[in-house]
């Protein structure tokens, strides 16, 4: 038995006709609506006719039986009055009176040597050819063919690092003795009557306003015998400058302490004007106490030095892909850009195979063997089927099309799109799944920083259901990735994801970007393209095989002896 190669089975299971397909959703909906009608008519009226025996197909009106309604106790004697002259009965008896009889002991002993035969096939079942020659025993093919393959992604190109540099920043205070110019000026054109300069002469940085006092008076009048001004002249500005001014009237000298506060930042002068580093903090690092005695002077300050974080990136070469390159069974697939053009990230997709689980098998078929009746001996020639996997694998892949058909959209083995961040050169990766065993402390994913839906697509990747459709950048910095999300399409089982990622080859449909990929599923007229006899199966042969394989040969034997001990000690010999 071959895989089915026509898919008229695969629309007969999923309730469509071919032909059905190419109907529109209108005109599908219109042919149901007629069909309802009509079923509803029917039932209607059949719900109000009165019953008539002529419609009730194959019925002649009132058996005869019917007479053991009202006295059930007649049926069994006169049942078994009738058994006796019945032909199927008389058959069956005579059967069982002229069959074979064995007594107990024989049969032990007989399945006492079908169990050493068991243990040891290929000594004791090999059998002869008719030539003398010893035979041959093939072991049946183990139900786990295949572990199956995955995807696995490493990086290379370049990455960028980050570092924190720290330099350290103070204050420098001092006093001085400084001595101070005092100047008169007065800004109205009759400053000469005051004697006083022009303000104009002290509009430099070195001089400031310090106070003022009463101009001359213009005008004088007595009140009472005591002089008082009636117009006073304008009022004079008086103008401290800490250098001489050569054209001023210098009215007086004064000395006073200055304190100067400047901060010292040479220490940080190289990295701020390194372009690749950025100031994170600043800590203060010495403000006890804030006031303190400078040159005989108090100086109280709220801080007194401080340290600055910069955080510096720059960008060296880089890969990871080392384990994978030398993986045996692992190779390289392709190889796709994280970033923009001129690409700086390179992500390298491996198609690996799954670590292969032994399966011991004590299940053999021998050819040459001799069978012998009444002195005729032929010698039948036998070989191990493989073909069994493959019409379970179609059967199942049958109905898993039923069962995932979606009459909406026409559409069949539709997947749910799932994404996880993995650091690029990192330690961090959510997106292990298929090739790496389930992690026991999954809150240790959860402390690191993956959320419950990329550990729930670990999950669903490392039970097969997952195919890998690529990367994208999601972060980065200096034209350099630095996070990556992974893009994977989940489906119903492991069989729909197969049936996808071959199929796809097959239909030269590859997968969409990443970064937009749907995981669609076939429309009816891409599946009816699809060659399944040309798909490999294999990582899915153990799970059908298994399910349906025959019970156990020696137990059924065992089972066979208990039933004919127990009809000899019920019937006798």
């Amino acid at each position: 038995m071959r895989l089915i190669k026509s898919l008229l089975p695969v629309f007969a299971l999923i309730g469509l006709a071919p032909l059905h397909a190419q109907t529109p959703t209108e005109s599908a909906k219109a042919e149901g609506k007629t069909f309802g009608r009509t079923q509803g008519t029917r039932a209607q009226d059949a719900s109000t006719r009165e019953p008539d025996a002529s419609t009730v197909p194959n019925f002649g009106g009132i058996p005869g039986q019917s007479a053991y309604f009202d006295e059930p106790d007649r049926l069994a004697p006169e049942s078994g009055a009738q058994s006796s002259a019945h032909d199927g009965y008389q058959a069956m008896r005579t059967s069982a009176n002229q069959r074979v009889r064995f007594a107990p002991v024989d049969l032990d002993a007989t399945i006492a040597r079908a169990q050493e035969v068991s243990a040891d096939p290929l000594n004791y079942t090999s059998g002869m050819t008719v030539t003398g020659a010893q035979g041959r025993c093939v072991p049946l093919p183990s139900g786990n063919v295949s572990a199956g393959r995955y995807f696995a992604t490493c990086n290379t190109g370049f990455t960028a690092t980050e570092e924190t540099r720290r330099c350290a920043a103070a204050l420098n205070v001092t006093v001085t003795l400084q001595t101070n110019y005092i100047y008169w000026c007065n800004e109205s054109p009759f400053n000469q009557e005051n004697g006083t300069d022009d303000c104009a002469l002290y509009a430099g940085p070195q001089c400031r306003q310090t106070g003022s006092r009463p101009g001359k008076c213009l005008q004088w009048s007595e009140n009472g015998g005591r002089p008082y001004c009636v117009e006073p002249g304008d009022p004079i500005s008086v103008i401290t400058c800490t250098e001489p001014i050569p054209t001023g009237s210098l009215r007086s000298t004064t000395q006073s302490n200055t304190v100067n506060i400047a901060r010292d930042e040479s220490g940080c002068t190289a990295i701020a004007a390194d372009a690749s580093c950025v100031q994170s903090a600043e800590i203060c690092t010495d403000s006890d106490p804030v006031t303190r005695i400078v040159g005989g002077i108090s100086v109280t300050q709220p801080c007194w030095a401080w340290t600055r974080d910069y955080s510096c990136r720059s960008v060296t070469t880089a890969q990871d892909c080392t384990q994978l390159e030398t993986t045996p069974g692992c190779t390289l697939a392709r190889e796709d850009c994280l970033t923009g053009e001129p690409c700086r990230t390179w992500e390298r997709v491996f198609d690996c195979p799954l670590p292969q689980v032994p399966s011991a098998t004590n299940q053999y078929i021998c050819d040459g063997d001799v069978y012998c009746i009444d002195g005729s001996c032929e010698t039948i020639e036998r070989e191990a089927n493989d073909e069994f996997k493959d019409a379970v694998v179609a059967l199942n892949g049958m109905d898993q099309a039923r069962r995932e058909f979606d009459p909406n959209t026409l559409t069949l083995f539709k997947g749910e799109r799932g994404t996880c961040a993995s650091k690029v050169f990192g330690v961090l990766n959510c997106c292990k799944g298929k090739g790496f065993p389930l992690i026991p402390g999954i809150s240790l994913l959860v402390a690191l920083g993956c959320n419950s839906q990329e550990l729930l697509l670990h999950e669903r990747d490392a039970q097969g259901l997952c195919a890998y459709v690529g990367s994208y950048c999601s972060d980065s910095v200096l034209g350099v990735c630095l996070t990556k999300k992974k893009a994977y399409c989940c489906f119903e089982s492991k069989l729909s994801r197969i049936l996808q990622e071959q199929g796809r080859q097959q239909l030269n449909k590859p997968w969409g970007k990443p970064k937009t990929e749907s995981c669609a599923g076939f429309t009816i007229d891409e599946f009816a393209r699809i060659d399944l006899s040309q798909m490999d199966f294999s990582e899915v042969y153990a799970e059908f095989t298994d399910a349906a394989r025959l019970p156990d040969e020696m137990q059924a034997t065992q089972d066979i002896q208990q039933k004919i001990e127990d009809y000899y000690a019920t019937h006798g010999n």
